[in-house]
């Protein structure tokens, strides 16, 4: 059929028409604004969303059908970075909290910053200085806000952050000018390292995670350099008056037989402390405290387990639950009951700092599997219709355990797996606990050569070799002296990104690390590059397990993230998290699940929000399927936890990220705070 030539013309301007209506509609769509007012408000006041740290909003004005539309409503700099671009050992990992019409946060070597949370316009900076000499790590999760009940709002200090920093010192700053309070501490500041003993450097010992605030107490623990050396400072958790800075109580994890002896007792008031002297620490059987000279103060026993993640809380029973880190004295050594507090939860009354209960995770631990997350505090529904307090904790071997958090008794089945004691360590623990529930993210006991991966049929080949080397017990293998298996690796399984909760839906979402490594223990003459494990016969020697295209010898997915229905324990997703994007060369870009640092975030419209990946991308996915449904392109990896706020009814809720890196992952560095909000 032929057309005229008046229908040529007339089919031409439809053609133009319909495309000026396509070009009008796709700018539309661009620019598309949306009705901010109306739905609930909620704000992030306090690291983990609330005392019971579930990481839930109840926000919704983001939600799944609108999600993509997302753009950045301001990008704030804290200048951590050197003019070259790059600090060795620095890893950007704070979570922003809103108070006081404010978004305060720390920079990793302490900056402690104050900003405008519509704008991101700095309010004030308070650089605190920390000497990092000796930190493996420079980093800085969080801070904390406490309102002075007795004091007008507007008067001075009436408001308060509370600032751990790398170096061991606590300070309280005035929330709206950033002065230090002179009536707290010495001129604002108390020395976590005053009252230790010896310590090396300063850097080894310091606070990394915000300080938890219950009632007029500001509770920390602390970060202590593992495997370092067998005689390091005690890993106490401490109770401070928030006004004075004055020590109201005090908790050692140092086992009963140390316990026992009343002046370096697991609670201290706070005359016990003064009064403590060093020969107190070599009566309790410590071997080495003559290293911190005659005259130091030690009032707390070396080496006991600390805690360097963040804690939660149970208000209404009067609960805080403290995840342990792992003992220095029985690394290698096995020596005694020193861990008896280590790798555990510990329940402790949060008005006298006395044990209610605690659970261990690992026995012996000498794989510096210690409890890296916070505890995560929900109502467990039952299938029989039971509601049970329950404490959900994410380990680094990759399991969950789920306990009841009035006494410690797990709720899913645990059961006691044998597992091997050969190796150069003595007393090793013949069994380890293994949940049966929640299903694990890492399903694989005992890796076998059939799980290597490569890109090409050469590295795959190389792994094999390689790892057909390896003394290999499966999970928990001991240390040798040849290189043995090392999985998961330390980061995990499960790090202190830690688990998300919501409530609404009743998923518990997780992030974890699926790497295989390897070590084995060496004479002390040696190169650096190794924990030194001063006081014992060796030294901790870290072995290549990545293959020569530098990717993981083991199989992928390297990360995951998973969806689970806590009544039942089962998963009900599970997808791969993140590229090799940024880290690996075009076109060698697969969505194969990346090491991942970091953690998720939900809201009650059904949005799960996280970065954490080596490729620098920022996410937000179904909860309830694990479909992604959008994602960002990041100045910089987001090795840090998300937040979310809104500030009014009539206000644009916002989604708030840490974009800095770490270096240990050798990734981009950065220091950026972005926030995103729909237009």
């Amino acid at each position: 059929m032929s057309l005229s030539a008046s229908s040529v013309r007339r089919l031409a301007a439809l053609v133009v028409l319909a495309t000026v209506a396509a070009i009008g509609l796709a700018a539309c769509d661009q620019n598309k604004s949306y009705s901010h007012k109306g739905g609930p408000v909620d704000g992030w006041p306090v690291w983990g969303h609330s005392s019971e740290g579930q990481r839930y909003s109840a926000n919704t004005q983001i939600a799944p059908d609108n999600v993509k539309d997302l753009k950045v409503a301001w990008t704030y700099r804290t200048g951590d970075l050197s003019a070259k671009g790059e600090v060795k050992n620095l890893a950007f990992e704070a979570t922003p909290i809103l108070a006081n019409d404010t978004l305060y946060l720390c920079s990793p070597r302490n900056r402690i910053i104050a900003l405008d949370p519509a704008s991101g316009q700095q309010k004030w900076m308070r650089d605190l200085k920390p000497d990092t000499n000796g930190a493996t790590v420079i980093v800085c999760r969080g801070v904390s806000y406490w309102k002075d009940s007795t004091q007008p709002a507007n008067a001075f200090c009436a408001q308060r952050i509370f600032a751990g920093t790398i170096d061991g010192k606590m300070w309280a700053l005035d929330a709206n000018s950033g002065k230090p309070c002179p009536d707290f501490g010495d001129q604002g500041v108390v020395n976590l390292q005053a009252d230790l003993g010896y310590v090396e450097k300063p850097g080894l010992y310091g606070v990394s995670s915000a300080p938890t605030v219950v009632g007029d107490k500001v509770i920390t623990g602390s970060k202590i350099i593992d495997f370092h050396n067998v005689d390091m400072p005690g890993g106490v958790v401490r109770a401070l008056d928030a006004r004075t800075g004055k020590m109201v109580w005090a908790f050692t994890a140092a086992p009963p037989s140390v316990r026992a002896n009343p002046t370096i007792s697991g609670v201290q008031p706070v005359n016990d402390v003064q009064d403590a002297k060093t020969a107190d620490a070599a009566k309790a059987g410590d071997d080495s405290a003559d290293a911190a000279g005659p005259s130091a103060q030690q009032p707390y026993p070396r080496s006991a387990p600390n805690v360097w993640a963040p804690m939660s809380v149970d208000l209404k029973n009067r609960l805080i639950y403290l995840p342990t880190g792992t003992p220095q004295i029985d690394a290698v050594l096995g020596k005694g009951d020193w861990d008896y507090y280590g790798s555990s939860v510990v329940a402790l009354n949060v008005d006298s700092g006395e044990v209610v209960w605690h659970y261990q995770f690992v026995h012996k631990d000498i794989w510096d599997y210690d409890t890296p997350a916070q505890p995560l505090l929900f109502d467990y529904k039952a299938p029989d219709g039971q509601t049970i307090p329950a404490l959900a904790q994410a380990t680094k071997m990759g399991y969950i355990f789920v306990l009841n958090r009035l006494t410690g008794q797990p709720i899913f089945p645990v059961k006691e797996m044998p597992v091997s004691t050969a190796g150069l360590q003595k007393g090793l623990s013949p069994t380890q606990p293994i949940p049966t529930l929640p299903e694990h993210q890492i399903t694989i006991t005992k890796m076998t050569d059939k799980d290597m991966f490569g890109f090409a049929l050469i590295d795959k080949w190389d792994c094999q070799r390689r790892f057909n080397k390896l003394k290999n017990d499966g999970i928990f293998t001991p240390f040798y002296g040849e290189s043995s298996v090392d999985y998961p690796v330390s980061v995990g399984g499960m790090d202190w990104g830690g688990l998300s909760f919501d409530p609404k839906r009743n998923i518990l979402v997780v992030n974890s690390n699926n790497v295989l490594g390897a070590h084995h223990l060496a004479p002390h003459a040696g190169p650096d590059g190794y924990s030194p494990l001063i006081g014992t016969p060796y030294r901790q020697v870290y072995d290549n397990m990545m293959s020569m295209f530098g990717a993981p010898c083991n199989a992928p997915p390297w990360g995951k993230l998973a969806g689970i229905d806590i009544t039942t324990g089962k998963k009900i997703w599970e997808v791969p998290l993140g590229t090799t994007r940024d880290e690996a060369p075009w076109p060698l870009w697969f969505h194969l699940g990346v090491p991942n640092q970091g953690g998720s975030i939900t809201t009650a419209s059904g949005l799960t929000f996280i970065a954490a990946t080596t490729d620098r991308y920022f996410r937000a996915f179904s909860t309830e399927t694990g479909k992604e449904l959008w994602r960002v392109s990041l100045p910089a990896a987001g090795q840090s936890m998300p937040m979310t706020y809104r500030l009014d009814s009539n206000g644009k809720q916002y989604v708030v990220v840490a974009a800095g890196g770490h270096s240990a992952l050798h990734n981009k560095q950065g220091d950026y705070v972005i926030a995103y909000a729909l237009p």
